[in-house]
């Protein structure tokens, strides 16, 4: 059982010290659970929609960080196992690295988060990062560049998020720590052939009218309302388009957790809405954030990061 005596006080929600047990339902765990032992050395959380690619970036991160103390030292099975106790999301545990699915979408993304960020709190985790690793569509860029993100916006292209509490629409800031995306730049920008970019990121809760697109089963829009949108948001220094990280950074922000958002583009939408690729080019594209976070993990486990100060929203959660 999880002991919450020496636990710092909740960032955010009073209510959460009246339950006991406070069961994480979509990922099987509870606090009747000893989550200091299973997750207490957890310093990043990786997560991408898809079940298939967390599986195999948990797999690409033991092969990758083999050499690297914490990851080496685990006793992770080979390979590494799914360890969500609930069919809803799927989890892994390689050291201190957790790779973990969210869905589709802000409902979805929004749901493991405060379970995942309740579970890190639990665990008594030192100054953990939620990286959020995907894909996107582009604006104005090249299909294959990575976008670490500097300020999520919503689908009108505004710095927050809304989220209805109680019948109340309630509007949150929505923040990706500085420090962080600085940090995965400069490790990216070391890797050959990738092509690694900041910029801003509109977050949608649909693929299709939400972005702007032509091409779902309802339209109600045209071309040229269309282009002025996205020429709109490109102004505002938006370069990518996809559905979770102004979720992401308004529940990580509001529980002071630290977190960034690095997505691959797939297309220039400004040329289009069809995602037409080879599957080896989605597969090379959307590898490559996947190299990015993998190098900056390893420069933060072994210390080469670059000798700075922790960011000043360090916390321990």
């Amino acid at each position: 059982m999880t002991d919450k005596s020496d636990l710092p006080p909740f960032p955010s929600n009073p209510h959460l010290a009246e339950l006991n047990p406070d069961k994480l339902y979509h990922i099987g765990y509870s606090t009747d659970d000893d989550l200091k032992q299973l997750f207490g050395d957890v310093k990043f959380v990786c997560m991408g929609g898809s079940t298939t690619r967390m599986a195999n970036f948990a797999a690409l991160v033991q092969k990758s960080l083999a050499d690297v103390p914490g990851v080496r030292d685990a006793q992770s099975p080979c390979p590494p196992e799914n360890i969500s106790r609930s069919d809803r999301y799927v989890m892994y545990k390689i050291g201190p690295v957790l790779s973990v699915n969210h869905g589709m979408g802000f409902s979805s993304v929004s749901i493991l988060l405060h379970e995942i960020i309740k579970l890190l709190y639990y665990a008594g985790c030192d100054d953990p990062v939620i990286i959020r690793i995907g894909t996107s569509g582009g604006i104005g860029i090249a299909p294959g560049t990575v976008v670490v993100t500097k300020q999520p916006f919503n689908a009108e292209i505004q710095p927050h998020h809304n989220v209805i509490v109680a019948g109340k629409v309630a509007q949150r800031e929505s923040y990706m720590d500085e420090k962080t995306r600085k940090d995965i730049i400069a490790c990216g920008q070391r890797l050959d052939d990738v092509s690694v970019v900041a910029g801003n990121t509109m977050s949608t809760d649909d693929f299709y009218e939400g972005q702007g697109r032509l091409d779902g089963a309802v339209c109600k829009t045209d071309l040229a309302t269309k282009m002025a949108f996205l020429e709109q948001a490109k102004d505002k220094g938006v370069v990518n388009i996809e559905m979770e990280c102004v979720v992401m950074g308004a529940l990580c922000h509001a529980s002071r957790v630290r977190c960034a958002c690095v997505c691959v583009t797939l297309l220039n939408r400004l040329n289009g809405d069809q995602v037409n690729m080879t599957k080896e080019q989605h597969d090379r594209y959307q590898a490559h954030p996947q190299q990015v976070v993998i190098a900056y993990m390893r420069s933060v486990l072994t210390g080469e990061a670059n000798g700075d100060e922790p960011s000043a929203k360090k916390s321990r959660l």
